[in-house]
């Protein structure tokens, strides 16, 4: 198969964001009192949203008051949008592997939980604006992966479809998401997550660094 396209989620996949999420939401926790945890921990707290994150950090009995966590959630992003880019940056070979990408002229995009402004603020500031024709996060009104419609949506923008669409990301969540849109997952190995829980739901392909994406992978010639 020749591929046209390429989605990625962010956290994990395009940019290391682990500590300045753990800085900020153990931030939060220490100002109300609460117990903090390791940055380690924070692998498996990520990935389904910035509320199910704020469920998963905090006490719970609070982690059942949906005021709390409303609350506690918005506390946590005005925190996290203060400090998102003190330790973030791309993994090593990203920037080789997108530069490669578009001398292709692949279209790329980005579809991921992380809240819209936050996804947009790394985007602007790590990425050439010129790089990525569509940046989708969570929104109000749009559901979260691993449901495909987001996905879909940059697919019919981009004029292709599922078979010649890559889906690239370092989670569970991501591969049920690739296949639930019909794209080829594409599962990377410098993220939060083992290579077993991608193969086990459903990485078509493994990448242990970003330019190993070429030699397992035929673009279609443009």
């Amino acid at each position: 198969m020749h591929y046209e396209a390429a989605i990625f989620d962010l956290d994990g996949t395009l940019v290391n964001s682990l500590d300045d999420l753990a800085d900020s939401a153990n931030a939060v926790l220490r100002r109300h009192g609460f117990p903090v945890h390791d940055v380690e921990e924070y692998c498996y707290f990520v990935g389904n949203g910035s509320r199910k994150l704020i469920e998963r950090i905090l006490p719970t009995d609070r982690a059942a008051d949906a005021v709390f966590v409303r609350d506690f959630m918005a506390e946590y992003k005005a925190h996290y949008a203060a400090h998102l880019l003190d330790k973030t940056k791309p993994y090593d070979g990203i920037m080789e592997m997108l530069a490669e990408l578009r001398r292709r002229s692949i279209p790329m995009a980005v579809c991921t939980n992380k809240h819209q402004s936050a996804a947009e603020a790394i985007m602007e500031a790590l990425f050439p604006h010129d790089m990525f024709c569509e940046i989708i996060g969570d929104q109000d009104g749009l559901p979260r992966k691993p449901d495909p419609s987001k996905v879909l949506h940059i697919m019919n923008n981009m004029g292709v479809t599922g078979d010649k669409t890559l889906y690239f990301g370092d989670t569970s969540v991501d591969m049920d998401t690739a296949c639930n849109a019909g794209a080829f997952a594409v599962g990377v190995l410098w993220g939060f997550r083992p290579a077993q829980e991608l193969t086990e739901h459903g990485a078509d392909v493994l990448l242990a660094h970003p330019m190993e994406l070429f030699e397992k992978v035929t673009f279609a010639e443009r």
